[in-house]
Order: C-alpha cells, then sequence, then structure tokens
C-alpha cells in the first residue's frame, strides 16, 4: 500500500529535524560548550610535578593551586570531551645548541628532576622536555608505561646514564629525540617495537657498545628521519639495500668511520637529507651517490676526499644546500655548476680547488650564500661581481672568498649587494681604494677586508648607512692609509655614547650605536695608551680582543660590568698593575688570555679564573693558581715592623721583666714549698696580720 503524501512529507521533516539537532549538537560540541575542564588527579599531578623544579623565569605561573581549570595553563592540552591531559609541552625556548648562550638562556630554563607524578597521565600523546636542566637525572623507567605517548622528546636536558629498555614500549611512538645528553646504550634491540616510529634522533648517545644498533634500527617499517650524529659508531656494517625504504633524511656525521663509504646508502633513493660529514672518509667522491637525485641537501664536511667535483653532481638539480668544505679537492669549478639552478647555500672552503669562478654561476638565481675562502682562485674581483650580478645579485646574503689569490680593483658594483649580509675578501691581493658604494650596503653586519693591498682612505660616506654593522677586521692595516683617522670612521658606525681611544698617537673620540656592539677585535695594530674606562659600557660584549699592541696602564678596574664576555684576549700589551677583582663576575668567560705583560700581584680566586691554563697568565710578574708560583702573605703585626722590633732586635725591657717576675716568685715560694717550719711561721704570721686588720677596720667602723 503506497503511503499517502502527506504521511511522505512529515516523516521526511521529521527527520531533517533530526539532523537538525543533531547538526546543532555537534556545532555546539565543537564550540566548546560541552567543555568539560581538566581532570583533578590530573591537576594535582601537575602541581607535584611542579614542585621538583625550580624556574627562574616563572614560566609556571600559570600553574597555580588556585587555578582549578589546568587545562588553561601553559604548555597543556587537554581533551575538550574527556578533559584528559594529552599534551605536556614545556621545552625551553632558548635552545643551548643553536643559538648562542645567553643570560636569557639560563633564566628561561627549568631546573630539578621529573617527578613519577607523570606516572598519572596515562592518555598523554605528547611530551616535551628538551632543553631543560635535569642535571645528573636518568630517564625514568615508567615513561614505559605511557603507552599512549605518540612524540618524547628529551634533547638537551643533560640527562645521563642508560636509556631504559622500557621505552620499547611505547608502541604507539612516531617521534622519538633523546639527543644532546649524556646517555649510553648497551642494546638497542628494543626499537624494534616502535612499529610506528618515524623520526629517531639519538645523536650524542654513545652506540659504541651496540655493534648492531644500525642494524635493528633499520628493522624499523616506518622511519623517514634518523640521526645518529657523534655516537661513536666507528664501524658501518654492511646492510641489506631493501632496508630504511622510507627514509628520507639520514645523519651520520661526527662518527670518524673506520672503512670506507657505506655503500647501502647508494640505495636509498627517496633520500632528501644526507649528512656525513666529519667521518675520516678516504679516497673520491663515490659515483654510488649519483643515485640519490632526489637529494637537496648534502654535507660530506670534514673528510679525506682527494678527487675532483664529479661532473654528475652538477646534474643534482633539486639540491638547495651543498658543503664539501674542509677536504682536498682538486681541480676546477666546473661550468656545469650552472644547472645546479635550486641552489641556495654553496660552501667548497678549505680544499685545492684552481682555475676561475666559472661565468655559468650568473644562471644561479637562488643562491644566497657562496663560500669559496682558503682555495686557490686567480681571478679578477671585479669580474667574480660581474657574474654575481643580475638575478644573483639579488638575493646574495654571504660572499666568502677569503685567502685565495683574487686580485684587481674593488669597483663600484659592490653596491648592487642590497642584502649582502657578510662580505670576507681578505687575505687576497685585492687593490685600489674602497669603492663609496660600500655605504650602500645596508644590510651589511660583518666586513672584512684584512691583508690586502688596498690603499686610500675611508671617509664618513663609506659607514653612513651601514647601521647593522657589528664586526670588522683589521680592515686594510696592511696598507699605507692614514680600524687612526682611516679606522676611525668604523667606530662611529660600530660603538653608540661616547668612547675616547688612542690610536697611533691620535686620541679619538666615537659615538653611536655602542650598545649594540658583539664583537670587537683590535688586533695585531699598534694601538697605544690606556683602555678608556667607558669600553666597559659594552654591556653586550661578547668578545674583546685587544691582543699585539701596545696598550699601557691597568685593566680597567670594573671589567667585570661586562658580564656578557665569553672571550677576553688582552695579551701581548704592556699592561701594569694587578689584575682586577671584578674579573671574577665574567662568568661566561671561556677564552682568557693576559699572557705577556707587565701584570703584577696575586691572581683573584674563582673557580673560572683558577680553571684556566697557565699559559694564560704566563709572561707576567704574577702569582698564585693556576700558576706553580705560590704568593708569600705577610701575616705579621705592624709593631713587628716598627722601631726595636724589626731586624731581629731583642726587646730587653721584656726580658727583665719577666726574668724579675720568675725570680721574685721563686725567691718567695721556693723557701715555703721546701721548708716546712717556714711554711708554719709564715701561715701564723699571716694569722696576726689578719686580726690585726680586722681590729683596725673594726675601730674605723
Amino acid at each position: 500500500m503506497a503511503m499517502k503524501p502527506s504521511t511522505s512529507v512529515t516523516a521526511v521533516a521529521f527527520f531533517l529535524f533530526q539532523l537538525l539537532i543533531l547538526a546543532a549538537f555537534n556545532i555546539s560540541f565543537c564550540n566548546g560548550s560541552s567543555y568539560m575542564g581538566c581532570i583533578e588527579s590530573e591537576r594535582e599531578a601537575l602541581l607535584g610535578f611542579k614542585q621538583d623544579l625550580y624556574d627562574p623565569s616563572n614560566r609556571l605561573a600559570s600553574w597555580s593551586a588556585d587555578d582549578r581549570d589546568c587545562c588553561t595553563w601553559a604548555g597543556i592540552v587537554c581533551d575538550n570531551r574527556t578533559g584528559h591531559i594529552l599534551e605536556l609541552n614545556l621545552r625551553n625556548p632558548f635552545n643551548y645548541y643553536i643559538q648562542t648562550q645567553h643570560e636569557a638562556n639560563v633564566r628561561s630554563v627549568l631546573v630539578g628532576n621529573i617527578n613519577p607524578s607523570l606516572f598519572h597521565f596515562e592518555h598523554l600523546s605528547y611530551l616535551d622536555l628538551s632543553y631543560n636542566e635535569f642535571r645528573e637525572v636518568q630517564i625514568p623507567r615508567f615513561l614505559g608505561s605511557m603507552v599512549n605517548l605518540r612524540y618524547l622528546n628529551l634533547s638537551g636536558s643533560r640527562l645521563v646514564g642508560m636509556v631504559p629498555q622500557q621505552l620499547g614500549n611505547l608502541s604507539n611512538l612516531q617521534y622519538l629525540d633523546l639527543s644532546w645528553n649524556y646517555l649510553y646504550v648497551d642494546n638497542v634491540w628494543w626499537l624494534s617495537g616502535l612499529s610506528f616510529l618515524e623520526h629517531l634522533d639519538l645523536s650524542y648517545v654513545n652506540l659504541s657498545k651496540a655493534s648492531d644498533s644500525l642494524l635493528a634500527i633499520s628493522r624499523l617499517p616506518s622511519l623517514e628521519k634518523l640521526r645518529l650524529s657523534n655516537c661513536q659508531l666507528h664501524h658501518i656494517p654492511p646492510l641489506p639495500i631493501a632496508n630504511f625504504s622510507s627514509l628520507t633524511k639520514l645523519c651520520l656525521s661526527q662518527n670518524q668511520f673506520d672503512n670506507s663509504f657505506p655503500s647501502w646508502v647508494f640505495g636509498l633513493n627517496h633520500l632528501v637529507f644526507l649528512d656525513l660529514s666529519y667521518n675520516n672518509i678516504q679516497g673520491p667522491i663515490p659515483d654510488g651517490l649519483q643515485n640519490l637525485t632526489s637529494l637537496t641537501y648534502l654535507v660530506l664536511a670534514l673528510n679525506h676526499f682527494n678527487s675532483s667535483i664529479p661532473n654528475w653532481l652538477y646534474r643534482f638539480n633539486h639540491l638547495e644546500y651543498l658543503c664539501l668544505c674542509n677536504n682536498s679537492l682538486q681541480g676546477t669549478i666546473s661550468d656545469a655548476v650552472g644547472n645546479l639552478t635550486s641552489i641556495s647555500w654553496l660552501d667548497l672552503s678549505f680544499n685545492s680547488l684552481e682555475g676561475r669562478i666559472p661565468s655559468s654561476m650568473s644562471r644561479l638565481c637562488n643562491l644566497r650564500s657562496i663560500i669559496l675562502f682558503n682555495n686557490k682562485l686567480n681571478q679578477q674581483i671585479s669580474e667574480i661581481f660581474d657574474i654575481f650580478s643580475r638575478c644573483v645579485s639579488d638575493g646574495l646574503e654571504i660572499l666568502s672568498l677569503a685567502n685565495n689569490s683574487i686580485s684587481g680593483h674593488l669597483t663600484e658594483n659592490l653596491g648592487q649587494f642590497k642584502n649582502l649580509d657578510t662580505l670576507e675578501l681578505s687575505w687576497n691581493s685585492i687593490s685600489g681604494s674602497v669603492p663609496l658604494s660600500l655605504g650602500e650596503l645596508s644590510s651589511l653586519r660583518l666586513i672584512d677586508l684584512d691583508y690586502n693591498k688596498l690603499k686610500g682612505s675611508l671617509s664618513q660616506i663609506h659607514f653612513a648607512n651601514l647601521t647593522k654593522l657589528n664586526y670588522t677586521g683589521n680592515a686594510i692595516q696592511s696598507s699605507p692609509l692614514l680600524i687612526g683617522s682611516a679606522l676611525s670612521p668604523l667606530y662611529t658606525v660600530v660603538l653608540s655614547e661616547e668612547v675616547s681611544l688612542m690610536m697611533k698617537g691620535k686620541l679619538d673620540d666615537y659615538k653611536n650605536n655602542l650598545n649594540l656592539v658583539r664583537t670587537v677585535d683590535l688586533s695585531d695594530n699598534m694601538l697605544s695608551g690606556e683602555i678608556p674606562t667607558e669600553m666597559t659600557a659594552l654591556r653586550a660584549l661578547q668578545t674583546l680582543n685587544l691582543s699585539h699592541n701596545s696598550f699601557t696602564g691597568r685593566i680597567p678596574e670594573n671589567i667585570g660590568v661586562m658580564r656578557s664576555l665569553e672571550s677576553l684576549d688582552l695579551s701581548a700589551n704592556r699592561f701594569s698593575g694587578e689584575i682586577p677583582e671584578s674579573i671574577v663576575s665574567l662568568t661566561f668567560l671561556n677564552h682568557l688570555n693576559l699572557s705577556n705583560n707587565t701584570l703584577t700581584g696575586k691572581i683573584p680566586s674563582s673557580t673560572q679564573l683558577q680553571s684556566f691554563d697557565a699559559s694564560c697568565f704566563t709572561g707576567n710578574d704574577l702569582c698564585g693558581r693556576p700558576l706553580p708560583k705560590n704568593c708569600i702573605e705577610d701575616n705579621s703585626s705592624p709593631e713587628d715592623k716598627d722601631g726595636e722590633g724589626q731586624g731581629g732586635e731583642v726587646d730587653w725591657f721584656y726580658v727583665s721583666m719577666a726574668l724579675g717576675f720568675v725570680v721574685g716568685f721563686w725567691s718567695i715560694i721556693g723557701p715555703l714549698l721546701v721548708n716546712r717550719r717556714w711554711r708554719h711561721e709564715y701561715y701564723h704570721f699571716l694569722g696576726r696580720l689578719g686580726k690585726k686588720v680586722a681590729s683596725v677596720c673594726k675601730k674605723c667602723s
């Protein structure tokens, strides 16, 4: 029997109404109207976790006992439906190993222990405690029971000891980073249980006792990214080519292999990132690498490759980053280098490459850094500027050609590199004057033109727009110029507030941007006079090198206010007087050289100063640790240094007084001790004397 039209319409309307209600419910749920708030037991566990931490920057200020909803606390992500904590992210925002260590790093770090209260977060899927300081703390075994974890990052947290095999129970783990700690393993087969693992970083974990570590790791079917840098893997075993079939990123740097290039790498067809630097690999660059045509990042630096650059390498048109530095590569740079159209970073420094920079490099429009220093290139600098003109000059940020055989004159074409950050042309044979177009490089932060044949003078126009400049070498110091009058404009850029420096007999005043300085290197000049006390206003300075000059006078007494100093070199000058006590306040100091001056007195006592080698203080008249010469302190009283007390002479007044006391005492007491009858007579005498004294006192009263 057919349904009546009216009934059919009603049924459809009712169905649509139900869908509308369900949709409205879902929308309200997604918008948080069904928000549960955190679980009380997990809130208490977070407070317990906080109790074991020292938090100098107050990063956990929101973790308050007065706030009932822990889901709103810093670093916490909850499940909106159940209220359970899913993510705990307490990563230190300052990374010690990537960024320059600074006081802010120390303030932001969390210090303490990993409290067992973490065990209560059974629903946790994301845990990041990286780059904090859990000093001399082992990885807790209970982490292996948090089976819902998909992301675990404990890198750079100063953890020690053996990696617990219980981590092999984290069968859902996709990301594991234990790098930059003080850890070791003696067996890695527990990793085979992590079948979903995609990212594994064990850099700086000692794997020397786990000789089959790579074989075990190669069994992970989902692994895409593997970092095993500095793991003491001195021997790389042969592996089946089929293994690591999903690998796209491989870093095996700093392992110092005792054999040749691991041939199984040639079969990793999906690899886009390969770093085998600092591994003592010898011979030619292996031809098997030409199979890895998907590479975008290739680093073979700090090995002993002694061939020419193979032509097949120039066919890697996906390559963006290529570093072959610190090898023994020979021959020339082929004109085929122009085929690397994706390249942005090219580093061929510290090799023995000869010839010229090919003109085909003008096609590398994505090039940002070209680093070729310490080779044997022989070319005119003006020709090089022409090659890097047009599209290359628009984006070039680093141009480093130091220590080659480059000659010729700097031309006004220098001004076309508007985005240049670093310009290094030192130790060449460049001649002529510095073009005024240097002043157009407003992005420039570092310029080094040392040890060339430049001449002429520098004016304010050269540096007027270089407001970002924070390092200059001993620019043009070997030229017959007038860093005093020729170098002084550099300081109108580099320094801020006001400083006076005696340079080659002339006192010059400098202003502008003093607080921005990070490095001052005036070594190997003929600078004289005293260090102005105003220089200590460079509170952000990290490196100060005034060595091999003729500075005189005392080291500034308030040098300790330059608390950011990491390197201080005042050697080979004529500084006199004592080392100021305030130097002990330079707690970031990791390099110090005060040798070969005329300093005197005791080396101030601090753990920092006494940790330096004795050679840092030799060539002076100093004493105290770390020097073998002990300081003899005069503990004698002032009276010992005046009058008759000096020179070992006898003071007869005190001698006669002592002698008189001894003679008088024994003249009276001696007979009484020896003669019994005298003792009785003496007692009777004292008795009669006492009665007379009492009688007199009674009459007087």
